[in-house]
């Protein structure tokens, strides 16, 4: 190896091989959530950890959230909650979004999972599971206030409310729903389902609420309740599109240049000749594609970052790579090895979700294992 490619070598010893590198700085983390916990008071912050910490790294995550004060955490799926109920003991509650599919009921008890009932056969499981073992077990009730997806009608809260043995062996730590537009704060259907939540509530006095999820801490009124569980706003999205982002960034994406190239008018540019040079062009390849999180409708919309200049992309996402028009930057700027910005100072997570047409949490939750991932402000590893 000769000088000049160990140069090379040494400016980026943090890839390990890889093409772009992913940088999760848990200090962040937990300033996220302590913000939030200070905008949830007098209720309790919870944190969503589920799609193993939108993406993140659960197992990094967690001891972060625990060692920040919080101590219940929500996943969507058991099978999650199993993974990281080691890391979740002692007074901290672990609590699963979709309940439990059949079968799981024992698995779930001798675990002290708590599950969500969304509906009244997981209820009646729940209560078997608790008369044969002659115990009472936790478990939140959920009730459906105008979303259409997870929990009891209000006909069914009515009924099981009215039932004297219709929760026998089975301990309510909270009533809970979700809130479908929390993001768009003068939505009429906030208010409409905080109408429900409390009709439900009203019909298990006593119980503790939780409804507020990232967007409903941002809103006015008696959304909080008294266990509020932001997702989202924990690893640095916006809660609401209506207001400054108050959330410290977790996330940065910098890729690889892999090539560069200068092509003349009328060249076709990637996939499908979508883009043809209208002029001469200089382009450069880099190593992160659709496979890596970036989606395909980033073709010719979005961009990366050198030096806060951008970089449109140019022609269609591939798999692997993106071709970017670097014509806005002096000639031999980009070599290879040198990294672009995707998520960063110069684009936030929200800017290149709106590129793509979507939401932060599809970019974050997609973004892929073939990055390198650093995390900074780590937990001193216990001795």
């Amino acid at each position: 190896m000769n000088d000049t490619m160990r140069n090379v070598t040494a400016a980026y010893p943090d890839t390990l091989g890889a093409a772009g590198l992913l940088t999760i700085d848990l200090g962040a983390l937990a300033e996220n959530y302590r913000l939030l916990s200070v905008k949830a008071a007098p209720a309790r912050a919870a944190a969503v950890v589920k799609a193993d910490a939108y993406g993140l790294g659960a197992e990094k995550v967690v001891p972060v959230l625990l060692a920040a004060g919080c101590r219940d955490f929500f996943v969507a799926h058991f099978s999650e909650a199993l993974k990281l109920r080691p890391l979740i003991s002692g007074d901290a509650r672990l609590f699963v979004l979709n309940g439990l599919l059949p079968g799981d009921e024992e698995t779930c008890a001798d675990a002290g999972i708590i599950p969500v009932l969304n509906g009244m056969e997981q209820v009646t499981r729940w209560k078997e599971e608790a008369a044969f073992r002659e115990t009472t077990l936790p478990a939140a009730l959920q009730f459906d206030t105008g979303m259409s997806r997870l929990g009891l009608s209000m006909d069914e809260a009515r009924v099981l409310a009215a039932d004297p043995q219709g929760l026998d062996g089975i301990s309510l730590e909270i009533l809970m729903s979700h809130l479908a537009c929390a993001d768009e704060q003068e939505h009429a259907a906030n208010g409409a389902q905080l109408g429900v939540m409390q009709e439900a509530a009203a019909l298990f006095p006593g119980v503790p609420v939780c409804f507020a999820n990232s967007g409903g801490l941002f809103l006015t009124g008696d959304f909080k309740g008294a266990l509020c569980r932001p997702g989202i706003a924990l690893y640095g999205g916006n809660p609401s599109p209506d207001m400054e982002n108050p959330m410290k960034p977790v996330v940065t994406l910098d890729v690889a240049v892999v090539q560069t190239r200068s092509v003349p008018a009328g060249t076709a540019i990637g996939y499908g000749g979508t883009l043809v040079a209208d002029k001469p062009m200089r382009l450069a390849v880099i190593s992160a594609g659709y496979a890596d999180g970036l989606p395909r409708s980033l073709s010719s919309r979005g961009a990366a970052y050198w030096n806060g200049i951008r970089l449109p992309i140019a022609g269609r996402v591939s798999m692997d790579s993106i071709i970017l028009d670097i014509t806005a930057l002096p000639e031999g700027t980009l070599k290879l090895g040198d990294r672009v910005e995707i998520i960063g100072q110069h684009q936030t997570l929200e800017q290149i979700a709106a590129d793509a047409g979507t939401i932060s949490y599809e970019i974050l939750t997609s973004l892929g294992a073939r990055y390198r991932r650093v995390y900074r402000n780590a937990l001193p590893v216990s001795a």
